[in-house]
Parts: structure tokens; sequence; C-alpha cells
């Protein structure tokens, strides 16, 4: 990739004229920090293969009811996710992005449908990150004695990858010491409790009210198509706010007319859109 490109070219004036920015991010933001992706059943059991032992695929296994039907698999998949998410750093687009939010006059807010909490862990302040599925670092309790969500433990799970089995102690809620699951929404899911991530919504819309219409950049990374949420949501935006979509995606980085699809990886487009941005006189 070459700063030569006129759509980056194009996409850095876009940012520079800009007062406000929405980051959207999907599973592929992650990719590039060396987190699996699971795009399709092969790619899911190349992460997890006792996975393809079980013949269970990412949505099949990704379900609440295996915290009731056997809570060690459950907790051993999902055991894994955390120790590896907290074990991982966030690749350098993430302080790009950050640099760029703290030169936005009006500021700027994350939409996300990862789950891992790295928008956080980069120095984005929570107040300013929208998590639309949950996230791993935080619990709730399976007998819903409490309907709040509390924060995870710091503890490693341990995980016999073998047999993707999680070993006792499994993680318990605080409130009654009934199982724990994680705060997000699961395939089939009728009992995530959403009041977090309904809270962070709340903040969103305050914000994004603020916005003047035609001040906002969008910047949507590793979003993909079969499940469209972030999609969705940032070009829900251009109608809304009359906002400028740069869409970043190695696959699938066609936009609406008028708007900025550029085929690449979330790290290295963001060091050249950074480096185009910091060049302007």
């Amino acid at each position: 990739m070459t700063t030569k490109d006129p759509l980056l070219q194009a996409a850095a004036q876009v940012l520079a004229r800009s007062n406000a920015l929405v980051i959207g991010a999907g599973a592929g933001m992650g990719v590039d920090s060396g987190l699996p992706d699971f795009r399709g059943r092969h790619g899911f059991w190349k992460a997890y293969p006792a996975a393809q032992k079980l013949g269970l695929s990412f949505s099949e296994l990704a379900n609440p009811a295996w915290f009731f039907k056997d809570a060690h698999l459950a907790w051993g998949f999902y055991g894994h996710r955390s120790n590896l998410y907290r074990a991982t750093q966030p690749h350098v687009g993430f302080s790009i992005l950050l640099e760029w939010a703290e030169r936005m006059p009006l500021g700027a807010f994350v939409i996300t449908s990862n789950v891992a909490g790295h928008f956080q862990k980069a120095g984005f302040h929570e107040d300013s990150v929208l998590e639309i599925h949950g996230s791993l670092n935080w619990w709730q309790c399976t007998d819903l004695c409490t309907t709040e969500p509390f924060p995870a433990s710091t503890e490693t799970i341990t995980v016999d990858e073998e047999r993707l089995h999680a070993q006792p102690p499994l993680p318990s809620c605080p409130h009654c010491g009934a199982l724990a699951r994680p705060n997000i929404l699961m395939f089939g899911d009728s009992e995530w409790i959403s009041d977090r991530s309904d809270a962070q919504g709340r903040r969103f819309a305050s914000w994004l009210g603020k916005v003047p219409l035609g001040t906002l950049a969008v910047v949507e990374l590793g979003a993909g198509l079969s499940i469209a949420t972030i999609r969705r949501g940032c070009e829900n935006l251009i109608d809304v706010k009359r906002a400028r979509l740069i869409r970043i995606n190695p696959g699938d980085h066609e936009t609406p007319p008028g708007h900025l699809g550029i085929n690449g990886g979330a790290a290295e487009t963001l060091k050249a859109l950074d480096e185009l941005w910091n060049s302007r006189p």
C-alpha cells in the first residue's frame, strides 16, 4: 500500500476536514493484533481444533445453553478466549485511532462488535466506547440473582485445550455463588443482560446529537457482511448526519456512492493514512 493511492489521499482529506469521528470496528480489526479469524467453520476450527472434534461450529458453541448443559465446555471456550484477549496487545492501529480521536474538535466515539475490550486497553475512555455485543471483561449471573453485570475476575481460567475443557473452580457470581457467564450477546441468547451496552448506546446518542450535520467522518474497519450490524450502523450515519464513510477491509470494501472503500488491512491502512494526514501542510 502506497501513500500515492488516490483513495488514501481522499480519505486523509476527509479526516483533516472533519470535526468529529466515529470508529466502527468489526472482527477484522483484531486480526492484525494476532487474534484468530473465525470466518467460516474451517476458520473457527483452525483456532479451536477441539471444536472440530466435537463437530461444533462457532455459532453452535457460542450459545448460552452450554452453560447449563456442559459448563466446563462453555468456559473452556470462553475462558480460552478471555485468556487470549487479555494476553494480546492491541496493534498500532488502535494508537493511531486514539491520536485521531484526540485531534477532533468534537471528539470521537467507538462502536464495535468486538468483545475483547481492546479499545479501552489501548487508551480509549470507557465513556466513548459502545460495545454492541457486550464484553468478555464483564460477567453476569446464570441464575439472574442480579440484573446488573459485574467486572470479570482477573484470574486466569485454566483450560485443557485438547478437550476445550475448563478446570475448576469455574467462574461464579460474587453475589450468590451461582455459575457466572460472560456478559456478551451469544447466539439464541434470551438472557443477555444488555444494561451496560444500553447505557453505552445512550451516551453515544447524546454525543452524536451534538455533532453538526456534515462534520462527521466515519472510519469503519474489518466489518464483514455475515453479521453486518457495524456496517449498517456506519452507513446509517450517512443519512442521519451526512457523514463521510471510509470503509477499510481486505474484502467487502464496497461503499454507497460518494464514499471511500479501501481494500486493505486495518493496521497497514491506518499507518498509511496517518502518514498522509501528518504530512499535510
